[in-house]
């Protein structure tokens, strides 16, 4: 089973993507709660170069909230990731966790039909960059 919605756009400029990436979010009720720059981090850190790497850190509240009521401690695997990276030949994937994948480490019906909704949305969001 795949743990990511995954799409690659050829010869895109990566700080559209992301632009791109964040609209899409919006439009599916979306907000980016944290940011990380891994390639500035990875130079900071460790002084290694890599290509442009940034994980987006979303929620859709009325989603989270859902899962909340449903198991309480679902929190630790929030928010949903969703990474825009540069790979070969000037492309860049955008990939965002499958919610249904992550949630088969909790046995509840309840939260995996909460976590279906959420990755139709992903899927949208995906699509819709």
């Amino acid at each position: 089973m795949s743990y990511t919605i995954d799409r690659i756009f050829q010869r895109e400029d990566f700080d559209t993507i992301v632009d791109r990436t964040r609209t899409a979010l919006g439009d599916q009720g979306f907000g980016v709660l944290t940011e990380i720059d891994v390639k500035a981090t990875m130079k900071k850190k460790i002084d290694a170069d890599i290509a442009d790497y940034l994980i987006l850190g979303a929620c859709n509240p009325n989603m989270a909230h859902e899962a909340m009521k449903i198991e309480p401690r679902v929190g630790a695997m929030l928010p949903c990731n969703v990474i825009v990276r540069s790979i070969d030949d000037g492309a860049v994937e955008v990939s965002a966790i499958d919610p249904e994948a992550s949630m088969t480490a909790i046995d509840n019906d309840e939260l995996k039909a909460v976590a279906g909704q959420v990755r139709k949305m992903l899927e949208t969001v995906v699509a819709n960059i």
